[in-house]
């Protein structure tokens, strides 16, 4: 047997990041995994910006950069964070 997953609250950094990238469509899920990571290094303070967040994680988006972004971004606005561009 494996050992079971611990998750992270629900209002952690962790949970909010991978949160944010639900919705960003990619060509694989680690694609998504690799977003949400470097969504969460920009949340804790490791990049000056969203974009550069995103631009430097190189995932695999089925969509274009910028709308993957907004995305990103929106979903961030919604739980109540300050983004900067």
């Amino acid at each position: 047997m494996h050992p079971p997953v611990r998750t992270w609250p629900e209002d952690s950094k962790e949970s909010i990041a991978f949160r944010s990238v639900e919705g960003v469509p990619t060509v694989e899920p680690n694609d998504r995994n690799r977003l949400g990571y470097y969504v969460f290094l920009y949340l804790e303070g490791q990049y000056e910006s969203l974009k550069q967040a995103v631009r430097i994680a190189q995932a695999r988006l089925l969509v274009p950069e910028s709308e993957a972004y907004t995305t990103i971004k929106n979903a961030l606005v919604s739980e109540g964070l300050e983004v900067n561009e």
